[in-house]
Order: C-alpha cells, then structure tokens, then sequence
C-alpha cells in the first residue's frame, strides 16, 4: 500500500521512523522541529494529535532525502569488508571518525546531541547520530573493537571554570566507563583539553586513567547526575592498559597551535603488557614547518555583498580599545592578527563565531579591516579534506562547530600508531 497524507496514522508515523532507524529525536530534528521534538513525535505515535499538513509532507519525503543524501555524502564509508569496528562518541563533526574510517574502519553506532553537529555529520556521511547517550542503554550499543570519544571538555577548560567532575559536562565520562564496562572493546582513545592534565592538581586525570586500569575504589556523591546503569557500571572493574600524550596540531603539518591530551588504552584481558610495551609507540611529530598562507583562501577579489568575513569598523575598534585596555593592565589578552607568513595561529574555540578575536588575518594590503577565517579555512585548520561539506548549517554553526572539534592529522597519527599495534596482535595470532 502507498503511504500519503490520508493514511498517515500514528502507526505508520512510527513505522516510517523506525524503517529508518531513527529515535524521536533525531526524527525530530531532521523534521525541524523545536526543542520539544521529541515530545511532539511522541504525541504523533500515541495519537495525542496529528501533524500539519507541512509537517506530514516533510515525513513523507524523509526517505527519500536520506537515500539522495547517501549519494553526495563526501565521506561514506565503502569498504565490504572492515578491518575493524568501532563507535564515536561524542562525535560533534566527526573529525575523530574520519582517521580510522580512513585506515578501514567501521562507524557502527555513532552519539551526538547537538542538532546542529548532527546535521553536519549526516550531510558528510550519511549517517544520523543518535542522541544523548545517557539517554541510550549500553546493551543496545553494537559491539565493537575501539571506543572513541572526544568527551566534552569545557568542565576541564579554563573557559569552564575548571569545575572538572562536579560539573555535568565532566560527568560524561563515567557514560564511556559504562559503555566500556558493558562492551569490553579491545582499545580505546579519548581526547580532551590540554588543562585536564593539571585539573585539580593532576588528580583529575588521575583518577581517569586509575577507573580505567580497574585500581580505582569510586564512590561518587549523589548530588553528581549521572544515570543509573551509569552509577552501577562504577562497581565493576576495568582492567586496561592506558597512557595519555599532549600532542599540538602544528607539530603535525597544521598551522594551529592546539594542544589537546589524548588518552589511549589497550585491553589486558586481550593484549599481554610486554606486547603492549614492546609494540605500541605513541606517534613521531614531523614538525615540519607549517605557514598559515597554506590555507588560506584567495579573498582579493570578494565583492562586497558576499564578504561575510571581513568585521566592521565598530567592531575593530571595540577590539583595538579592549586590547589597549590590556595593555595598560600588564597583560596581553586581546585580539591577534595573522598574515600568510605566519607560522601558525592560536587555538580556535567554539566561540570563534562572535567576534573571531583569536585569529583575524590582516587585510591591511587591501585597505580593509581584518577578517575571519572562512568556513572551508576552519576546516582546512582542523585538518579536514578539501570535499568536507561546511554549509549544511549556518554560518554561525559551522565556526561554533569546527571550534570544537578535533584536528585531524593529529586523530590520524595517533590511530595509525593504535591500528598498527592491533594489526600486529592479529598477524601474530595467525602464525600462532
């Protein structure tokens, strides 16, 4: 029977939504719908009401936006036969999935709650993010061989006040400690903010890396949130293999000085610890010199009406007068200007798109103030390819987006040093 508006009951809502392996949420979101999304397709599903006539011409084409979707998507992964499996939590854009979808890799669960990153991510893989992942049961995760997860750093950050595990943000990762209890992947990687390393003096990290090893004895005060299954997962114990290496992105061929820590573990109930200490090697920098000019766009030429970039002359001057305010005080907060010599530039935050005080690049030779990066200039500076599509949000979107996310090239390095070492598990297995 062909579905159309007339029988469009509440059963074949849900049907449609199911086919496509969508939660309420993410159907909520790819329909445009508020901030109650999930609620009102609820209601759809239980009759509470119907939708709009708009709204029942959205779910409808639905299908069929995806199928053509999965035909322009940049970076759908191909391969019949992966090399392993893995999950990406916490995957804002996806810049952590592209290295090891790249060294053969299969995304088989991906976790995002940002619309708007999901958004992103869908246009450039084809593949929908779930939602919350405290809201997802870690038995209904499918098993897999690495868990990944740039878990959200802001509690961490100075720009977080450094509120480390008292905060909600920071709470996340007790939800990777309960997927990684349930599934018991081979390996891991994790990624955060440099500051983690000395939050709380070090004992943040500390107790990270101890939870992971299985030597840490828990107890975590109820007025923490966290959800149950998470609370219970705490009494079990791990039993990993697990190091961290600061890394900087300029050591790795990108002009950004963005240093972020990143956390790697193998399982010993799988991998032996001489193996693991004979044959894992965190990656070499090639620090090979690296010049902002190499990614910049040519922007001589931009008329005036499509010059999003370029900031005004209030704005300039707000800059010029909080910088020399600054000054006066002893210190060196303010803007920074670049030029195509520049050898790198600061770390690029998600708050980038309110005034791009952190990286303007000079326009002096044009007789212009100076400008924002552009969208495919913040891709370029967090290491993605040239065919990473960075309209399918607004602008505003994007540069929170790319603010946020990893580089690239240092995901790569590091996952070609973890594939490396699990490749030769495996060879020495066979010869066995």
């Amino acid at each position: 029977m062909t579905t159309n508006a007339n029988n469009l009951n509440a059963d074949t809502i849900k049907s449609i939504r199911e086919n496509l392996g969508l939660g309420r949420t993410e159907f909520a979101n790819l329909l445009g719908l508020g901030s109650q999304g999930e609620r009102t397709v609820r209601g759809w599903e239980t009759e509470e009401h119907r939708p709009s006539k708009k709204k029942i011409e959205a779910i409808l084409a639905l299908e069929s936006q995806l199928k053509e979707i999965q035909g322009t998507a940049p970076l759908v992964f191909k391969e019949q036969t992966p090399s392993f499996k893995f999950i990406d939590l916490f995957a804002g854009i996806g810049g952590i999935r592209l290295p090891f979808q790249e060294l053969g890799g299969e995304c088989v669960f991906t976790s995002e709650w940002d619309k708007f990153a999901q958004k992103t991510y869908l246009a450039n893989y084809a593949d929908m993010p779930s939602g919350d992942i405290t809201q997802i049961k870690a038995a209904d995760v499918p098993d897999h061989d690495i868990l990944l997860g740039g878990f959200p750093c802001q509690s961490f950050s100075q720009a977080g006040h450094g509120k480390g595990f008292s905060d909600t943000r920071g709470t996340m990762f007790f939800e990777i400690q309960r997927l990684l209890v349930e599934k018991r992947p081979k390996a891991f990687m994790l990624e955060n903010v440099k500051q983690l390393r000395g939050h709380d003096k070090g004992r943040t990290l500390n107790t990270i890396q101890a939870i992971l090893r299985g030597e840490f004895e828990l107890e975590v005060p109820d007025d923490i949130p966290l959800s149950e299954e998470a609370r219970k997962a705490l009494s079990e114990k791990l039993n990993y293999w697990v190091d961290f290496k600061v890394l900087r992105a300029a050591d790795f061929g990108v002009p950004q000085n963005r240093e972020r820590v990143f956390i790697v573990g193998f399982d010993k109930d799988y991998y032996s610890e001489v193996d693991i200490a004979e044959q894992f090697a965190w990656p070499e920098p090639p620090c090979i010199p690296t010049k902002l000019g190499d990614i910049l766009e040519d922007l001589s030429n931009i008329s005036a009406a499509a010059d999003k970039f370029t900031i005004s002359d209030r704005l300039w001057a707000g800059h010029q007068k909080r910088k020399e305010q600054h000054k006066e005080k002893g210190n060196g907060f303010g803007y920074t200007l670049y030029n195509h010599d520049s050898d790198y530039t600061n770390t690029i935050s998600a708050r980038y798109y309110k005034d791009g005080s952190e990286i303007l690049i000079d326009q002096s030779e044009l007789g212009k103030n100076p400008r924002k990066l552009t969208p495919r200039e913040c891709a370029r500076l967090q290491g993605f390819p040239e065919e990473f599509i960075v309209d399918a949000v607004s602008q505003g979107q994007i540069y929170k987006q790319f603010g946020n996310s990893v580089c690239v090239d240092v995901v790569r390095a590091v996952a070609k040093s973890m594939i490396t070492f699990m490749s030769s598990k495996l060879v020495k297995d066979k010869a066995a």
